[in-house]
């Protein structure tokens, strides 16, 4: 089993109904475990077109048999099922999954980039991926992820703390 970290974010729509349909899909993909799900944020929008709304981001830590591009393979079926368009880099989108560490892989092919190659310069995911892996090796600047995020700028208002139990009834069910 590899350890990985998956970003996931939205921005149209119901938000929240996107992000929670997006984990509860990531931790039924076959050979996969969720170990940790990061508090839920809004952030404000970064790059793209104008005039877009606020994000929900949060990270998700994984347990998983399925190499990376099986994995990343896996994230777009997820993406596509609430009808995520790629037209327009960065813009505005319903479901994104991005696959932003799998284990150590280091890898630059094709539509398979990870570690992600923005993940270090951007506190929206820096601040999730340290509330689940806080002590985890990037695996490109061998440093911790928290030491990276302490080296980012913090800006007031660009990310606000909203849930840190939201996928407690989409693991749990029951409880």
């Amino acid at each position: 089993m590899t350890e990985a970290l998956v970003a996931l974010g939205s921005n149209l729509g119901d938000r929240r109904s996107h992000m929670e349909h997006g984990l509860a899909r990531l931790a039924a993909l076959p050979e996969t475990r969720l170990s940790a799900v990061s508090t839920l944020y809004e952030t404000a929008p970064v790059g793209g077109p104008d005039n877009q709304g606020p994000y929900l981001n949060a990270v998700a830590r994984v347990q998983t048999g399925l190499d990376a591009r099986a994995l990343l393979a896996a994230l777009h079926t997820i993406e596509a099922e609430r009808e995520r368009e790629r037209v327009v880099r960065w813009a505005a989108r319903t479901l994104d999954l991005d696959l932003l560490t799998h284990g150590d892989t280091v890898a630059e092919d094709g539509d398979l980039t990870v570690p992600h190659p923005r993940m270090h310069e951007r506190r929206f995911v820096m601040v999730p991926v340290c509330d689940v892996a806080a002590d985890m090796a990037h695996p490109r600047l061998q440093r911790p992820m928290s030491a990276i995020l302490a080296d980012l700028p913090v800006e007031p208002g660009d990310l606000t703390g909203l849930d840190s139990a939201w996928y407690t009834q989409i693991l749990h069910p029951t409880e």
